[in-house]
């Protein structure tokens, strides 16, 4: 079994302190590109509310014209229908 030595020890502390820069270094890249990605799933949210509003007041708008609809129906004369 090999002797420990300072110089050893040194060396191991060294390559363990460059180690450890990769080490943050690499976390610094995965915490910017997990903010990337927040901020995708922020606008992704932001359109759906979008979709949402406009899908609403589509709704709006077509119960309206069903409203609309109705009351012509019922102030026009009801023929049953014939195929020609």
């Amino acid at each position: 079994m090999s002797e420990v030595t300072n110089e050893l020890i040194y060396e191991l502390l060294k390559r363990t302190h460059l180690d450890m820069g990769e080490m943050r270094q690499d976390m610094l890249e995965v915490k910017r590109e997990v903010n990337v990605i927040r901020g995708h799933l922020a606008a992704t949210q932001a359109d759906i509310n979008n979709i949402y509003g406009i899908l609403a007041r589509h709704d709006d708008r077509l119960e309206r014209i069903e409203r609309r609809l109705e009351l012509r129906e019922l102030a026009e004369p009801h023929t049953p229908y014939e195929p020609k």
